[in-house]
């Protein structure tokens, strides 16, 4: 019987390891990668405001392919940072978050090292944000493993976790 493609999320606080084990994943097990819309389209800008995240969510979204993928993030990163950012939450994220449906959820924990980036913003408050993130996927319920340690640490954890998925 053949096997059903997974769709499987990553998410986190930033510099936590998302893009490294999303990539890594897809190629690994051969899904389709879905990478970050908001590196896209804060690319060019200076800053941003909350409005924008309904922009970003709207086009992340829509680049998520029916089945089998691995997706850099997903709603739960606009939500988080709405929340924290702007102390507030807009009602397309609510409901894309509510809509939003992945077999398993990758929360990446922040005890790796900070690596700069211009569109990183926030490197004292990674564990309060990781906190943040494991709260919410808590309240809805989602499927979630929290992946820490080194990369390859991570690795055999993600291994382990999606082959548990295929086989049921």
């Amino acid at each position: 019987m053949e096997q059903s493609p997974l769709r499987i999320a990553f998410t986190g606080p930033e510099s936590s390891g998302k893009t490294t084990l999303a990539k890594w994943c897809a190629q690994h097990f051969d899904l389709t990668y879905v990478e970050e819309y908001a590196r896209e389209f804060l690319r060019d800008k200076k800053e941003y405001h909350f409005h924008d995240l309904d922009t970003m969510a709207k086009a992340q979204a829509a680049l998520w392919p029916t089945l089998g993928f691995v997706a850099d993030t997903e709603m739960h990163v606009f939500q988080v940072w709405s929340k924290f950012k702007y102390a507030k939450l807009s009602k397309t994220i609510t409901e894309l978050l509510k809509e939003q449906v992945f077999d398993h959820y990758f929360l990446c924990a922040p005890d790796i090292p900070w690596e700069e980036d211009p569109l990183r913003e926030n490197p004292n408050n990674r564990q309060h944000l990781f906190e943040l993130y494991r709260k919410e996927l808590d309240a809805l319920q989602r499927n979630y493993t929290i992946l820490s340690g080194s990369l390859v640490q991570r690795q055999e954890l993600i291994k382990i976790r999606v082959l548990e998925l295929y086989n049921g």
